[in-house]
């Protein structure tokens, strides 16, 4: 399997596990108002890298090459829909702030963690 498939494969997995995880010990150990940006921010991050995985997909599939106008378009349409929603769920005090912002940080901790695991085995294979 090619390296980049098998981090887009690890982040993905990763995603939603953290995704999870993440939900589950803020609703057991946090207010429901700090549990629930966890949940929010977790959802539109998670959701907006599987739409941008779906968009590159398709736009760099052969014979169906997409535009880069079009990419971009899509990139811009998700990027303040993002934004709108998180205005409306911070203005109007449905979520805490700080809960939203763990619950956004779950796809870079999954990035991270694939970034770490193959400088792992790219260090350990080296000194075998």
């Amino acid at each position: 399997m090619k390296i980049q498939q098998r981090i887009l494969k690890f982040v993905t997995r990763t995603n939603w596990i953290l995704f999870s995880v993440a939900s589950i010990v803020g609703l057991i150990i946090s207010p429901p108002h700090f549990a629930m940006g966890i949940i929010f921010g977790g959802l539109i991050v998670t959701i907006n890298f599987h739409l941008l995985y779906r968009t590159l997909k398709k736009a760099l599939t052969p014979p169906h090459l997409a535009s880069l106008l079009v990419v971009l378009s899509k990139y811009y349409i998700r990027f303040i829909v993002s934004a709108l929603i998180i205005f409306v769920l911070i203005s109007r005090h449905y979520v805490h702030p700080v809960g939203l912002f763990i619950g956004l940080s779950v796809v870079v901790v999954s990035i991270m963690l694939a970034t770490m695991c193959e400088f792992k085995k790219l260090f350990f294979k080296e000194a075998i």
